[in-house]
């Protein structure tokens, strides 16, 4: 009986989708270390379905649009040439669902970036907090319930580490469960240098503030290397994102003008292009500056 409520309550959850989704489950093999590396509770059949559903409605809502925006070329090839038609046709059927279905596949990588700066972020202020503690005679356990609020994402691991604690895990052991899905690599050095400090017995306190002093000096150097690579990327973002579109376009009027008299004027839709070029590369250039800028609270 219990065994078939089992079955009943497992069949209930299966959406729409739960086939396909196990169907690509096998495809994507490192899909539940990835979730795990982002802190997301949802199994992989889970998070596919998800994919797969959003997949659908976003592609739907896609194709609709790009048709409205090819009406007029799809008409006209309807007329002249069935063969672009059909390519025309077939073309945003085939390629918006992919596109789509990869960009949020990227969800997962994207979170587990995001947790690993937030953790980066707080670590040197966590990482003192607990030198301090130790150094006032506190013991481990409750340096670890003191760290677990107030430093955001690092408090969520030494929670997760405390109630691990006080399940009856023993502390080095709950140390490397909680290392084993962490996505940074300054707070996993802060930890195993806890674990092998508990392991040797050996002071906790003297150990993790060399850690801690070194992770400081490294975001340091982190922090002037893309100060100096901030400048060549300025550089390029001023000539290819600014001067080279803005005079591009003058020159452009200025050889249509000289070439037909002034009778002809550039069409509308070079602006209109020139317009989403200039925006793309300014979103790129200022994406990839956001993107690659260091935070750390030193």
């Amino acid at each position: 009986m219990n065994k078939k409520e089992a079955v009943e309550k497992t069949q209930k959850k299966r959406g729409p989708f739960t086939s396909i989704a196990e169907m690509f489950a096998s495809r994507f093999p490192n899909l539940k270390n990835k979730l795990k590396m982002a802190d997301m509770s949802e199994s992989p059949i889970e998070f596919l379905e998800k994919v797969v559903t959003s997949t659908i409605y976003i592609s739907l809502g896609l194709i609709i649009v790009s048709y409205l925006f090819m009406i007029t070329p799809l008409t006209y090839n309807l007329k002249t040439d069935i063969m672009m038609f059909v390519a025309m046709v077939i073309i945003p059927l085939l390629l918006i669902p992919l596109v789509v279905f990869f960009y949020l596949m990227l969800y997962p990588e994207a979170n587990r970036i995001k947790r690993q700066r937030e953790m980066d972020y707080e670590i040197v202020f966590a990482g003192r907090h607990i030198v301090i503690a130790l150094k006032s005679g506190m013991p481990l356990f409750d340096t670890f319930v003191g760290a677990s609020h107030g430093y955001g994402e690092v408090s969520r691991e030494f929670s997760k580490l405390v109630d691990n604690v006080v399940l009856g895990m023993p502390m080095s052991q709950a140390i490397r469960e909680i290392i084993k899905y962490n996505p940074s690599s300054y707070f996993n050095r802060m930890m195993m240098q806890i674990a092998n400090s508990i392991s040797s017995g050996s002071d906790v306190g003297g150990s993790l503030e060399s850690v801690i002093d070194q992770i400081s000096k490294e975001q340091i150097i982190a922090l002037k290397a893309y100060s100096q690579k901030l400048t060549p990327v300025v550089m390029f973002y001023m000539v290819f994102g600014i001067i080279v579109p803005s005079l591009g376009i003058v020159l452009a009027t200025v050889i249509f003008s000289v070439v037909s008299g002034g009778i002809i004027a550039p069409p509308s839709e070079l602006l209109w292009v020139a317009f989403v070029l200039i925006a793309l590369i300014q979103f790129i250039f200022l994406g990839y500056i956001e993107s690659s800028r260091p935070k750390y609270l030193l």
